[in-house]
């Protein structure tokens, strides 16, 4: 079977049909990734992790010049495409949340609410681009162990560091990250 880089390096020349090759030897390494970044959703999350995939999948391989460099680099680029379609999906549900011109009307008393993640999503997605202006560095290390679900030895693989260096960062970028968010020292 084709190695995932070689078939990356195809797509990146104008292969019509590496794109196709692609999606069964990675569909179940991301759809395992989204599975983990979902199950920190609410449970009435209207996006399902197939569709976090295909969705990804789509924006990965649907753009003119990837310029995939490796594995590493596809699956960094597809944690990158999850994080901003979660993003979105949490601007689109605070928009919802916030009327778009719609009537107040009371709701029964006795109706639990749910609101969590969405709100959870945006904060952490303004810390990380705040972080980014700092470190880079540390604010990808975040993104691919927070938005695709990464261990800390699968983040230090994709960025290409040591994985004690990825801890250190880790160490580090959540200290930071809980100070930024207002959730006191680690």
């Amino acid at each position: 079977m084709p190695d995932v880089t070689q078939i990356l390096k195809a797509i990146d020349s104008g292969d019509p049909k590496a794109a196709g090759e692609l999606l069964p030897l990675v569909y179940d390494e991301l759809r395992k990734l989204a599975g983990q970044r979902m199950s920190r959703e609410s449970p009435d999350h209207t996006l399902q992790p197939t569709a976090l995939v295909h969705e990804a999948y789509i924006r990965l391989v649907g753009k003119d010049d990837p310029g995939w460099q490796n594995r590493g680099h596809f699956f960094g680029a597809a944690a990158e495409a999850m994080r901003r379609i979660l993003v979105d999906a949490a601007r689109r549900k605070k928009r919802h949340k916030h009327g778009q011109g719609r009537r107040l009307q009371q709701l029964p008393p006795d109706l639990p609410a749910v609101d969590g993640p969405s709100d959870e999503v945006l904060a952490i997605d303004a810390a990380l681009a705040k972080l980014a202006g700092h470190d880079p560095l540390k604010s990808r290390l975040v993104e691919l162990r927070f938005f695709a679900g990464l261990t800390g030895e699968q983040a230090a693989q994709v960025m290409g560091i040591s994985p004690s260096s990825a801890d250190r960062h880790w160490v580090f970028a959540r200290a930071w990250l809980r100070r930024e968010l207002g959730l006191g020292s680690v």
